[in-house]
């Protein structure tokens, strides 16, 4: 706790929001387990999936801007103005390209099939497919988020 306390005293709003990420990568970790019942090592730094730790991350980030600088500075305006823009992007651009990506690596998989002896370069390379976030998952994310900008400490 004093290394938590002494971190935060150095950046308050940078300690807040890695805290809320690498928290919310952590539960991605424990939800793979739980759910599919085995460990998923890319789960811990990846994109996609549950809670969205890019929401986590930036509202983490806006809470404790706003309870460190006050919600009429400057910081907390770009702060929330970065937030809202991460998160349409995770539901909108990377999720959109993770759609795109499963019916590429359908296509592929199925033209690999046919033409696999033609093509060995291609071997089996697929499109990562989990990008993006589907609107629950960010707003479970921002919920944490929000949550752990309000609980961690004040240095």
């Amino acid at each position: 706790m004093a290394l938590l306390l002494k971190a935060l005293s150095w950046n308050y709003v940078l300690v807040t929001a890695l805290v809320s990420s690498i928290l919310a990568q952590l539960i991605k970790v424990l939800l793979n387990l739980i759910i599919l019942g085995r460990f998923i090592p890319e789960r811990l730094w990846g994109a996609g999936g549950m809670p969205s730790a890019h929401s986590a991350t930036v509202c983490a980030m806006v809470v404790a801007t706003g309870r460190y600088c006050g919600t009429g500075s400057t910081e907390f305006a770009l702060a929330l103005i970065v937030s809202i823009i991460v998160m349409y992007d995770a539901m909108g651009v990377r999720r959109e390209t993770g759609e795109q990506a499963k019916v590429l690596n359908r296509m592929l998989s199925e033209w690999m099939d046919q033409e696999s002896e033609i093509l060995p370069f291609l071997g089996d390379r697929k499109l990562k497919e989990m990008v993006g976030h589907t609107p629950i998952q960010v707003l479970t994310g921002a919920v944490f988020g929000v949550m752990i900008g309000f609980v961690m400490p004040m240095a």
